[in-house]
């Protein structure tokens, strides 16, 4: 009886229908969560109640589902994304009033719109492939902040005069020549300063060349090829390797000799006539 319910919690954790069902869930909490940013009717306010407690322990019938169904109690937990969900569960548990955990538990009820991301594939590839390219970021991260301070020290000294808002010391430099990177009205700064430095357009588009278009090249190029390997390990998971291909080939030759030793010992070959003498 209970191997036949685990089975079903099993096929259950695997149906499609299922999954979409979830997926619902959790997009009516993330609408759940955003109408009580607006001021609602008392009734409006019992019908998000009612329907933060279907979705609380909606979620918590869903993870103990998926924990049964595990195989391997341990190998659960050893998923980030099993425990980021079994965490948000467990502490969307704690009661919303007045109490000094009711900050905690919204907080936490917010977070609930991120089970999409353990739910659905494509975004845990993504998810992924982001984590395990921050340590390649890290480089390239600090060559810019290099051209950052390089710049920055020579924009501080050279238009300080000029604008010391935008240009008052290495920070506020820095500041500013991030607003010239992602282009929010840098024309504006380079005009101010051309006033005084004719020739100080090269020091903006020759900043703008090495973070902009170079070094942002390298970041998206980092992150793509990180997910090309991700999205190639999750198509080889979905296929057997060579050793397992050799491994069931192995075990099906073995059966097969057994099958055919059995057969002779059931059915011995008849003897040859013997000739009299």
């Amino acid at each position: 009886m209970l191997e036949q319910m685990h089975k079903g919690l099993i096929r259950l954790r695997h149906n499609k229908a299922f999954e979409l069902f979830v997926i619902a869930v959790i997009i009516v909490s993330a609408l759940e969560i955003g109408a009580k940013t607006f001021p609602l009717s008392p009734t409006g306010v019992l019908i998000t109640q009612y329907m933060d407690v279907f979705i609380t322990m909606f979620f918590l019938i869903e993870i103990t589902i998926r924990f049964i169904a595990e195989e391997r109690k341990k190998d659960f937990f050893k998923s980030a994304w099993n425990v980021f969900d079994t965490l948000v569960v467990v502490i969307s548990l704690i009661p919303i009033d007045e109490s000094e955990m009711a900050l905690l538990a919204r907080l936490i009820r917010i977070f609930r719109v991120l089970r999409m991301i353990s739910i659905v594939p494509e975004l845990r590839v993504l998810i992924n492939s982001l984590l395990i390219a921050l340590p390649r970021l890290g480089y390239v991260v600090l060559l810019m902040f290099i051209i950052f301070y390089i710049y920055g020290a020579i924009g501080s000294f050279l238009f300080n005069e000029i604008n010391p808002v935008l240009w008052g010391n290495i920070a506020i430099s820095m500041l500013t020549l991030f607003r010239v990177m992602t282009f929010e009205d840098w024309t504006d700064i380079q005009y101010e300063t051309m006033e005084v430095y004719p020739m100080s357009w090269i020091f903006y588009i020759t900043f703008i060349f090495f973070t902009a278009f170079a070094f942002l090249n390298m970041v998206i190029g980092i992150v793509v090829g990180v997910m090309e390997e991700e999205h190639t390990k999750e198509r080889e998971k979905g296929q057997p390797s060579l050793a397992d291909i050799q491994q069931q080939i192995a075990q099906l030759s073995l059966q097969l000799q057994t099958l055919q030793e059995s057969k002779s010992e059931v059915n011995p070959a008849p003897a040859g006539n013997k000739k009299g003498t």
